[in-house]
């Protein structure tokens, strides 16, 4: 297969607005702790090999931050994308700790349940805190390494939590026994928040204030001389930051990669979107594999079925900025969490968009709840308007929602599926498809009648 030249830091810079959303940061935060984080690497001296690992490292740190949403939401009965942003500025001392659990649990729920919410979090917060880390921090690395990326990256992802005195998680090493990328990337990241939320002198503060106890001394005393600089602070709040960080890619050069290489990396961020929700694990490679028996069914070359397949995987990127409250609610959404509900293909296409590499997928992502009909969302696009390759995916999204679980209701038989979709066939959704569907359905022996299978359980 014929290689492509793609640019990596592009991509990822791109990708890391996608990480933003689901931890309710600021956008573009994991690219400004880039661009501190790479000044701090500088300053001490680091080599242009070392950069380029902590340059990746910052921008993927929160890679496995979607993969405890659904937890927080649960334990703490609250907003999982409020809740991270809020206690991101929380220093870790008791007295602060014990203010934020019981100012942020349960404040929606019955006084008796969040009582009780309550009650959990102080007996056993220390245990939850660090089961909710160690997921996050396991999943970013794996899913680092998918990426390809070093073992380096991965590490540094693995322990950003970790704190220079052992008081952090989920492991508790101390020290130079942390990875110096994770070092850097933690006070990165704590700088970049206090800046944005109360500004320059605070962000100073807050790092001198923690140097020795959450940061290496010698990093934070690097950090408080940059900071000196006029300079280095009109750059970082400059629009033109995400061009400077992406043109300042330490070894910067163009990589070489195949196709196979967008694939991985295209299936390693599906697994950051299925993350968030229970009710989505493997969603979005079901949907690639709905979506690529359809398109094999009607015909589609190889290059179009590819494009089509990381469509399928990318298409609920902008779930990432939804609340799990939404997410995973049992009920019926009121009209406001339908609004949030809805914004999530806005968020898919403006993501998408932003990929070179992806930006013929940012349409398939904005428009796959549209319908026939008109009565989609987000813009109410007509028939004529909504190009076959949306009509696939979307068909193949419908078809696994319905034959997945989901929170208010349970999965649904295949043959039941059909039928729903077939009743909104030229209104919802492409007849063409829904047949093509059904047939590569039919080829696998996956359509059987559930009467059928039923008789065969009984016999066994």
């Amino acid at each position: 297969m014929q290689a492509i030249q793609i640019r990596l830091a592009e991509i990822i810079e791109a990708l890391s607005k996608a990480l933003d959303l689901t931890e309710g940061q600021p956008p573009g935060h994991c690219i400004r702790a880039c661009y501190i984080g790479t000044h701090i690497g500088r300053e001490i001296g680091m080599a242009d090999e070392a950069l380029q690992e902590l340059y990746y490292t910052l921008l993927l740190k929160d890679l496995g931050c979607s993969s405890n949403a659904a937890r927080i939401c649960e334990l703490y009965m609250a907003d999982d994308l409020s809740f991270k942003r809020d206690f991101k500025l929380v220093d870790g001392s008791l007295s602060q700790v014990l203010r934020f659990v019981l100012s942020h649990t349960g404040m929606q729920a019955g006084l008796a349940e969040r009582f009780r919410g309550i009650v959990n979090i102080l007996q056993n917060g220390g245990r939850i805190a660090t089961d909710l880390i160690q997921t996050r921090c396991q999943r970013g690395a794996e899913i680092a390494r998918q990426m390809r990326f070093s073992e380096g990256v991965a590490n540094g992802v693995l322990s950003l939590d970790e704190h220079w005195n052992g008081g952090g998680k989920p492991l508790g090493i101390s020290g130079e026994d942390i990875p110096l990328y994770s070092r850097i990337a933690l006070l990165s990241q704590v700088a970049d928040i206090f800046q944005m939320s109360a500004g320059r002198d605070a962000a100073i503060a807050e790092i001198g204030k923690r140097a020795g106890s959450w940061f290496d001394p010698s990093l934070a005393a690097a950090f408080i001389r940059i900071a000196g600089r006029d300079a280095f602070w009109e750059t970082l709040r400059s629009e033109a930051l995400e061009t400077i960080v992406l043109d300042s890619e330490p070894g910067q050069q163009a990589i070489m990669a195949d196709d196979d290489y967008l694939d991985d990396i295209a299936a390693a961020f599906a697994r950051v979107i299925d993350a968030k929700s229970p009710y989505t694990s493997g969603h979005s490679d079901r949907v690639a594999l709905f979506t690529d028996l359809i398109a094999e069914e009607m015909g589609i070359d190889e290059k179009g079925r590819r494009l089509l397949r990381r469509a399928a995987l990318l298409h609920d990127i902008g779930k990432l900025g939804v609340s799990n409250s939404v997410l995973d609610k049992p009920g019926k959404l009121d009209d406001e969490e339908w609004g949030q509900m809805k914004r999530h293909a806005e968020f898919s296409e403006m993501i998408l968009s932003h990929i070179g590499a992806f930006s013929d997928l940012a349409r398939i992502g904005g428009a796959h709840h549209e319908r026939l009909d008109g009565n989609g969302y987000p813009r109410g696009l007509m028939a004529d308007e909504i190009p076959m390759e949306v009509r696939i995916v979307s068909t193949a999204d419908v078809f696994d929602a319905l034959t997945a679980d989901r929170p208010y209701r349970a999965a649904l038989p295949i043959s039941k599926a059909l039928s729903i979709l077939w009743e909104g066939a030229g209104q919802a959704h492409d007849p063409i498809c829904i047949e093509a569907l059904q047939r590569a359905l039919a080829r696998t022996d996956l359509e059987r009648p559930e009467s059928a299978e039923q008789e065969e359980r009984a016999a066994a």
